[in-house]
């Protein structure tokens, strides 16, 4: 039986299709979607509440905490810069905004702007994320009428986002990331060829053919900076690699790495690559590596810098060897990425990885189809009719899908399999994310191309 939320959920959909430029109604969906933890759902709404509204406070408010509920806190970032200096922002994106600064180091930005959100209306406080901050709130009950102020200005431990030195060094270290062993290979990932090749050259003949690269002078070991529209398998393809040559895996997230207190963020990154170089032979893959690792001439702040600087000791292996650490780095925009990290020794090979291509969407499919009951699926055939999508866009196809058939399934009793044109139609009431992505790449590789470095792109919308 449908829960509560997913029957709700449906009803709004089902008016939403209704009365599609209905922007209240396409809000109250996003909210329910994304309270329901299904971020990337509610994204698609906002989106298109956004396409009908461009300026609508609160529809980019939902699409900023979307986009942090699914990790994308750039993206997120993005949208919160451009909320906050609006007159009519709303309080809680303050409180979003500051975060997102916590959590890239930006301690003293996330107390102002988590001030700013509290003042203007303090339902939004959060006191376990103040006393993170090292906030201290005054209870309401305990303040001054005339006092405008919420906040405490005499606490002797915490002051406004600073830990004392003394403190700091008492904390201990947390636990290193987890070594995965993954067991799926190239041959589970569909398409990419030309990608696999470029990384068995790189990262994986390297070691199986230790002897002949040692022959020529070559190390054992390297970079690779995988770049793409979000959604499209770079994760995938860097665990498939760890499975190929059976080493260990270590994925990291901007927030394995970044802390708020100063130099926590440097001891946690050394961490990393020392546990990686304890489980030779292993991939070290950076999911979102431009958050850290974005350009210094466009910080203000210095702790950012003493980060990036950090993560290139460690790619050129100054104080300990690199041999037989393979790192992969992935990225939205390897635009924002620090120049430094491209240098030979480092991410010195960039590769595009675009949208499925036919073959790869037909088997996407199948696989989100297995185990569901299905029916004479013509999956060319869709493929066909989803050019443009990412994984990530056809796992929301199924999943409008699987609604629109429970929905059947509710007024008839009987569940129906799913059928070539249930699948056609889901796809027809989406549109590809990758659109959005290829119009800002367009730009930097048409005006900012310096070596050649974004020709793929080029070449791939020029298909």
């Amino acid at each position: 039986m449908a829960s509560p939320d997913s029957e709700a959920i449906a009803q709004l959909r089902e008016a939403v299709q209704l009365s599609p430029k209905n922007l209240p109604l396409r809000q109250a969906l996003a909210d329910a979607l994304l309270a329901a933890s299904r971020p990337a759902e509610a994204e698609t709404e906002y989106r298109a509440g956004l396409a009908l509204a461009a300026e609508h406070a609160g529809l980019k408010l939902g699409l900023a905490r979307a986009f942090h509920a699914q990790g994308k806190h750039s993206h997120a970032l993005v949208v919160c810069e451009d909320l906050v200096k609006r007159p009519d922002c709303p309080p809680r994106a303050f409180v979003l905004h500051a975060r997102i600064l916590a959590g890239i180091g930006e301690v003293e930005q996330a107390v102002e702007q988590y001030k700013r959100g509290v003042e203007k209306d303090r339902a939004v406080a959060d006191e376990e994320f103040a006393q993170r901050l090292g906030i201290r709130i005054e209870p309401e009950a305990q303040e001054d009428e005339d006092d405008d102020d919420p906040f405490g200005t005499d606490d002797d431990e915490l002051v406004d986002g600073k830990l004392r030195a003394s403190r700091q060094g008492e904390e201990e270290s947390e636990a290193p990331a987890e070594v995965e062993r993954p067991k799926i290979r190239f041959d589970d990932v569909g398409g990419m060829d030309a990608l696999k090749e470029e990384i068995r050259l790189k990262i994986i003949y390297p070691l199986t053919h230790a002897e002949m690269y040692r022959a020529y002078g070559k190390s054992i070991g390297g970079g690779i900076l995988l770049y793409g529209p979000p959604g499209c398998g770079k994760t995938h393809l860097a665990r498939a690699t760890a499975g190929e040559i059976k080493a260990g895996f270590i994925s990291i997230g901007i927030h394995d790495v970044l802390d708020m207190w100063i130099g926590q963020s440097e001891r946690r990154l050394h961490e990393i690559f020392e546990q990686a170089r304890r489980n030779q032979p292993c991939v070290l893959f950076f999911d979102e590596v431009d958050a850290l690792g974005a350009s210094r001439t466009d910080m203000k702040q210095s702790a950012g810098r003493h980060l990036i600087n950090q993560f290139l000791s460690e790619l050129d292996g100054v104080k300990s060897s690199n041999d037989g650490l393979l790192i992969l780095g992935a990225t939205n925009a390897p635009w924002h990425l620090d120049s430094a990290f491209r240098r030979p020794g480092r991410f010195d090979r960039i590769l595009f990885v675009p949208p499925p291509d036919a073959a790869a969407r037909a088997a996407v499919l199948r696989l989100h189809l297995k185990g569901k009951p299905s029916e004479d699926v013509d999956y060319d055939h869709v493929a066909k009719k989803t050019d443009g999508f990412s994984g990530a866009d056809l796992k929301a196809v199924m999943d409008v899908t699987i609604e629109n058939k429970l929905r059947e399934a509710m007024k008839s009793g009987v569940p129906a399999p799913i059928r070539t044109k249930d699948l056609v139609n889901a796809a027809g009431t989406l549109k590809p994310t990758t659109r959005e992505w290829f119009a800002t790449a367009r730009n930097y590789a048409l005006y900012a191309n310096q070596g050649g470095a974004y020709d793929d792109i080029l070449k791939f919308i020029e298909r």
